[in-house]
C-alpha cells in the first residue's frame, strides 16, 4: 500500500494539489498547465504498455522498483527545479510511476499469497492512495507559498523508502507459467478481447472519466461557488483521503456482497458524490458529504478493477490488469478534455451532473455473476 500511496497520492495527484504554488513560482499559463498534465498522463499510458510487454520477462519486483525510482527521482527534480523545463520533466517522470507499479502487484500476489488471501490483498492495495492523499493534504497546509519544495522532498524520501522496502520483500524473477498457458505462447488480440473482458474494460474507462473529472474540477467548482480560501483544496483533499482509508475493508465487503452488488454500491456512491457538487457546490454540508462519499468509493473502485481483472485473466494477471488500467488511462485522457469543453459551453454544474450520469450508467456494465472466471482461453 505504501508504494501505491506514494505513486498515486504523491507523484500523480500532487501536481493538482500544489498547482497554485507551481503556477505562482514558475509563471505557468493555463495552456502550459494543460500540456504538462497531458504529458503526465501520456507517460502513465506508456508505462502501462511497457508493463504489459515486460511483465512475463522481468517479473513484478523489477517493474515495481522501476516505478518507485521514477517517483522518487521525478519528485526530487520537481523539488529542485529552477525553471519550467525541469519541473515538467520531473512531473512527467513521477507521473509514470503509477503505470509501473499498480498492475505488477497482481503477479506478486499470485506468487506470495495462498489462493484464499489474494483477492483481499489485491482489494486492499489500492487503498494506499487514500493514505497518500490524506498525508499530502496536511503537508500542503503546512508548506504554503515558497515552502512547497519541502513537501516534494518529503514525498521523494517516502518514494525512496517504499521502493527499498518493496525491492527487499518482493520475490525476484517471473511468475511460474500457468498450466493453461503453453510454453512459447504468444498473446494475440483475441487473448485480450475475450468476451468476459468487455464489461471490465468499459467499466475501467468510465471509472477513469468520472475520477479524472472529479479530481480536476472539484476544487474549482467549490471555489467558484463561494467556498474559496487559501486552504480550500488542501482541506478538501485531506477529507477525501481520510474518508478513503475506509477502503482497507474493501476485501471484506467484496466477500460479503460479491462483485456485482459491490459494483452497484461503488458507482452509485460515486454518482451521488459527483452530483452533489453539481447541485450544491456552494453549501458546506453537501460538499463535505461529497468528499466523504467519493473518497472510499473511488478507492474501492480501484480495488474492484484489480479483483475483477484477476478473475478474468487468471493465466497472466499483470498483463491482463495492464490492459484494464490502460482503458482506465484512456478514460482519464478523455474525461478532462470533454469536461473542459462541456464546462465552457454549459457550466461546471451541468458538467458534474453529466459526469454523475456516466457513473450511474456504468452500473449496466457490472460483472455478469459473482462466480470467478476460470477460463484462460478467449
Amino acid at each position: 500500500m505504501m508504494a501505491v500511496g506514494v505513486s498515486f497520492g504523491f507523484a500523480r495527484y500532487g501536481y493538482g494539489l500544489f498547482l497554485p504554488q507551481l503556477r505562482a513560482e514558475f509563471d505557468l499559463s493555463v495552456t502550459a498547465v494543460g500540456l504538462i498534465g497531458a504529458a503526465t498522463y501520456a507517460g502513465y499510458l506508456l508505462a502501462l504498455i511497457l508493463v504489459g510487454a515486460l511483465a512475463a520477462r522481468v517479473g513484478s519486483r523489477a517493474l515495481i522498483t522501476t516505478g518507485g525510482l521514477s517517483a522518487a527521482t521525478g519528485m526530487t527534480l520537481v523539488a529542485l527545479a529552477p525553471g519550467p523545463a525541469l519541473l515538467a520533466t520531473g512531473l512527467v517522470l513521477a507521473g509514470t510511476s503509477p503505470g509501473w507499479i499498480w498492475a505488477p502487484y497482481s503477479d506478486a500476489a499470485e506468487r506470495m499469497l495462498p489462493a484464499g488471501m489474494r483477492e483481499r490483498v489485491l482489494a486492499r492495495i489500492p487503498s494506499g492512495t487514500a493514505f497518500g492523499v490524506a498525508i499530502a493534504g496536511p503537508l500542503a497546509l503546512l508548506t504554503q507559498g515558497t515552502t512547497w519544495r519541502y513537501a516534494w522532498l518529503i514525498f521523494a524520501a517516502g518514494g525512496l523508502a517504499a521502493t527499498l522496502y518493496n525491492a527487499w520483500i518482493l520475490p525476484a524473477g517471473t511468475s511460474p507459467r500457468s498450466p493453461g498457458t503453453p510454453a512459447g505462447h504468444r498473446l494475440t488480440f483475441r487473448w485480450f478481447a475475450r468476451r468476459s473482458a468487455a464489461p471490465l474494460y468499459l467499466t475501467a474507462a468510465a471509472y477513469g472519466v468520472v475520477g479524472s473529472v472529479y479530481w480536476l474540477f472539484a476544487v474549482e467548482s467549490i471555489s467558484s461557488a463561494g467556498q474559496s480560501g487559501a486552504h480550500t483544496g488542501a482541506l478538501f483533499w485531506t477529507l477525501m483521503g481520510t474518508a478513503g482509508t475506509a477502503a482497507v475493508v474493501t476485501g471484506v465487503v467484496f466477500d460479503r456482497l460479491g462483485l456485482r452488488r459491490s459494483h452497484i454500491l461503488i458507482f452509485t456512491s460515486m454518482a451521488i458524490a459527483v452530483a452533489l457538487l453539481g447541485l450544491m457546490p456552494g453549501a458546506a454540508v453537501p460538499v463535505g458529504l461529497s468528499a466523504l462519499l467519493y473518497g472510499p468509493s473511488f478507492m474501492a473502485g480501484s480495488a474492484l478493477l484489480a479483483v475483477w481483472s484477476y478473475y478474468v485473466f487468471p493465466d497472466r494477471p499483470t498483463t491482463g490488469f495492464s490492459a484494464t488500467v490502460f482503458c482506465l488511462g484512456i478514460g482519464t485522457l478523455v474525461g478532462p478534455a470533454t469536461a473542459g469543453a462541456a464546462a465552457d459551453q454549459f457550466g461546471l454544474s451541468a458538467t458534474f451532473l453529466m459526469t454523475a450520469t456516466v457513473a450511474i450508467l456504468t452500473n449496466l456494465l457490472r460483472p455478469r455473476s459473482d462466480d470467478r472466471e476460470q477460463t484462460t482461453a478467449p
